[in-house]
């Protein structure tokens, strides 16, 4: 685990060794959705990688409450780390780990019954339905474990820890490989759960994972391990609860935005049949390589901008944001020139349809360079959260997404005449408006505010 922020220390050199762990924990999250995907398009067909897509924007909605709420305690955690109070930095841990379990107990409860309702809505098509309902209630019903392994995660990455998050990838990808074939192909005596066997897979991997976190960070003496310091914090402090929710909130509204978006285009993908829909499943999962990393910068920069803001050191600011962003611009685009050259080998892993493989490779040759825009702008927007400032950069990305991002999709697709693919232009179209919103705004008000810490 790193210490708290050095200032002495050069600025890019801080943020590579905070940030390779932490792009490779978020690869190897990608690479157990993708091989769960391929797992399913390959031994089984496209309808079931289709089925499994379906359910996507519905797990990114769900993700988003627990994702800003990660954002927000891992901002103040950075803080107290920075300023050096570890028994701060339990109490926002508790607190933000039992409202997270708490919400994961919810979605289970109400979650599992409304499945049905919600991918009729989403006219998933009828070909895939029952597979796709089956498969969204394992997932819907697992998300206590879901959801403090998500937190977990998170907040370890506010003590500057990026390793043990990396391990817990380790282990759960290890699980995934394992227990999805072993249940399509009912090894060992198990049962043939089809589609199920993907969602079956992806519950076993973050339990097993979490009984291991537990065992692992008790012997190494974390900060945040699971004992008798920790429980004590395990209940919601009101006022821990308000200044986590006065970052996470803005944050968590953003992505939930971005997930209801994802369901309109969703919805425009499905009435183009279901070869669409597992191309807008190869895609997600191509785009989050390179999107994940992109994210992993930006979280980096929140992070160590909110240890240096704790440590007393705001003026380092300036040189975090110009970091990310140059970092962004090497690995996203390195990443990016990959997928160009391998995009169709990189799609045959999942699917043999022809239309599918089609569809799939138009959506990444237009939508892939713009993850280099996108990663610019999130870095920008990463370092005003580790401020405290979240309510203007998360609305002018909020009013990327409703007032360019869905009409420019619906119209390209619907009344322009560019079908499909439509929808994928959309996607650079909003990345670009949000990178001219943010950077504004960063240059014209932020950079003039006075920094303040907010533990």
């Amino acid at each position: 685990m790193r210490p708290a922020f050095n200032p002495d220390t050069p600025t890019w050199k801080v943020f590579l060794m905070f940030l390779v762990p932490m792009m490779l924990a978020n690869v190897l999250q990608s690479l157990s959705g993708t091989i769960n995907n391929i797992y399913l398009g390959q031994m089984i067909g496209v309808q079931a990688l289709a089925a499994a897509s379906s359910f996507f924007p519905v797990m990114f909605f769900l993700m988003s409450f627990v994702m800003g709420l990660g954002s927000g305690s891992s901002v103040l955690i950075g803080q107290a780390w920075g300023a050096r109070q570890p028994e701060r930095v339990r109490a926002v841990a508790g607190t933000t780990l039992t409202v997270g379990l708490l919400g994961g107990v919810i979605v289970a409860l109400f979650g599992g019954s409304f499945a049905h309702l919600m991918l009729e809505k989403l006219h998933t098509p009828a070909d895939i339905m029952a597979e796709a309902t089956h498969y969204s209630r394992i997932c819907l019903f697992a998300m206590p474990g879901f959801f403090a392994f998500l937190l977990l995660t998170s907040i370890m990455r506010g003590v500057g820890d990026t390793l043990t998050p990396l391990f817990a990838l380790v282990v759960s990808t290890i699980v995934g490989l394992v227990v999805t074939p072993a249940l399509i192909n009912g090894w060992m005596g198990l049962p043939r759960l089809g589609v199920a066997s993907a969602a079956v897979g992806f519950v076993a991997s973050f339990l097993v994972t979490l009984v291991w976190l537990g065992f692992y960070m008790r012997i190494k003496g974390h900060a945040l391990a699971p004992n008798r310091e920790l429980m004590k914090h395990m209940r919601i402090d009101g006022a821990i609860l308000k200044s986590v929710l006065r970052i996470g909130i803005p944050t968590a509204m953003q992505m939930v935005v971005m997930s209801l978006a994802e369901i309109v285009l969703l919805r425009l993908v499905n009435d183009f049949g279901s070869d669409a829909t597992a191309a807008y499943g190869v895609g997600n999962q191509v785009l989050g390589y390179v999107q994940f990393p992109a994210m992993s910068i930006a979280i980096a920069a929140s992070i160590l901008g909110a240890q240096a803001i704790g440590a007393g050191h705001p003026e380092k600011l300036g040189a975090i944001t110009r970091s990310g962003i140059f970092i962004n611009l090497a690995f996203t685009g390195t990443l990016l020139a990959i997928c160009y050259l391998f995009a169709r080998p990189l799609v045959g892993l999942f699917t043999q349809s022809p239309e599918a493989t089609r569809i799939a490779l138009d959506l990444l040759y237009i939508v892939l360079w713009s993850a280099l825009v996108f990663g610019c702008s999130a870095v920008v927007s990463g370092v005003m959260r580790s401020s405290g400032t979240v309510m203007v950069p998360v609305m002018l990305s909020i009013g990327a997404i409703l007032l360019v991002e869905i009409p420019a999709a619906w119209l390209l697709s619907q009344r322009l005449g560019f079908g499909i693919n439509g929808v994928w232009m959309a996607y650079p179209i909003t990345f670009i408006a949000m990178l001219v919103l943010q950077s504004s705004y960063y240059r014209l008000f932020w950079r003039k505010q006075k920094i303040q810490r907010l533990v």
